[in-house]
């Protein structure tokens, strides 16, 4: 419902301001026409005049109105709603176009919050990995404080081992020299004491070499026939490894013979296994035969213990019967008797 204050009236004559100025009609120009009045009147307002101008635009004109006249109204009327759809147009066009560019802007505000949210992501990450090490950086600190002092301690111990060494060094240094001087003295003694020894070994060298020479000669003697007996022997091998070798092809031949034999005979014993196999089977068809004909049997006996049963029960009959027979003409005879007694 529109509220009191502005009219309907109000804003058809606004309106028709609009009309005539060639501006397009709308909520804020009419509002701006008129200078005050809510949107929300106006609008309603507004909404009805439209309606009603639809509802209005097939009506004819009124009578006694000159042709001329009503031709103008009718073309400046059409201008005018060429001109309301067109300004129509283009306010739609640049609502849509607004539209757009805010769709647009939200779109990339959306994108840089999850961009900046994803660099915030990506930043506290880095922030934990920096912590994580710098805390390890901070003990591996700690281990190498601990291991330089471990080093310095070290270094310490070794600076006093190297002072003991030196100490040691200098003192095995003097043992050296003295050791070096004994040394010299007892190598020149030694020394003379070889040479005269060399001198008696030449002596006995040259005493001996006649001794060597006449062993050499008996050697030689030795080695050459041992020398022949090395051929004699290398002979007899030769002529053993010659047989040995013959004797090897027979056996190769002898056993290429048996590999051939064993070859035929592992073929035969196959042959003889497939039988076997084949006899089985025919065994086995022929005990189930066997054992069906038993079976067939035992129901034949059954039968003809039946049978013979039967047939003594029969034969019992037929005694009883001919057993009957045979007194039915005493029987008969006896009624008779009685039937007919005698005459007194």
């Amino acid at each position: 419902m529109a509220r009191s204050g502005i009219q309907y009236s109000d804003v058809q004559q606004a309106i028709d301001t609009l009309l005539a100025r060639g501006d397009t009609p709308s909520v804020q120009r009419i509002r701006e026409v008129l200078g005050t009045g809510s949107f929300t009147t106006i609008s309603e307002h507004f909404r009805n005049w439209r309606i009603e101008r639809e509802q209005n635009r097939d009506v004819p004109p009124p009578k006694g109105v000159p042709e001329v006249i009503v031709n103008v109204a009718t073309e400046l009327w059409r201008e005018a709603q060429e001109a309301a759809n067109q300004a129509l147009v283009h306010y739609r066009e640049d609502a849509n176009r607004q539209v757009e560019s805010a769709q647009q802007e939200a779109a990339e505000a959306l994108q840089q919050t999850a961009n900046a949210e994803q660099r915030e992501s990506a930043l506290a990450e880095h922030l934990r990995h920096t912590e994580q090490r710098l805390e390890t950086l901070n003990r591996e600190l700690a281990a190498s404080q601990a291991s330089e002092r471990q080093w310095q301690q070290q270094a310490e111990q070794a600076n006093q081992d190297a002072k003991r060494y030196q100490q040691l060094l200098t003192q095995s240094e003097h043992d050296v020299a003295s050791l070096k001087e004994r040394f010299t003295e007892e190598l020149q003694q030694r020394q003379a004491a070889w040479e005269q020894r060399l001198a008696q070994e030449e002596q006995r060298n040259e005493a001996a070499e006649g001794k060597l020479m006449a062993l050499l000669d008996t050697l030689r003697q030795e080695r050459a026939q041992e020398e022949k007996a090395l051929q004699k022997r290398l002979l007899q091998f030769e002529q053993r490894s010659d047989s040995l070798a013959k004797e090897l092809q027979l056996k190769k031949d002898t056993l290429q013979h048996y590999q051939l034999d064993n070859s035929s005979l592992q073929q035969r014993i196959d042959e003889l296994e497939r039988n076997n196999i084949s006899l089985k089977e025919l065994h086995s068809s022929l005990q189930s035969e066997l054992d069906k004909a038993h079976q067939a049997l035992e129901q034949q006996h059954k039968t003809a213990l039946q049978d013979e049963n039967w047939q003594q029960q029969l034969w019992q009959r037929m005694e009883a019967l001919q057993a009957q027979l045979t007194a039915l003409p005493e029987t008969l005879s006896s009624q008779e008797k009685e039937d007919n007694p005698p005459n007194e």
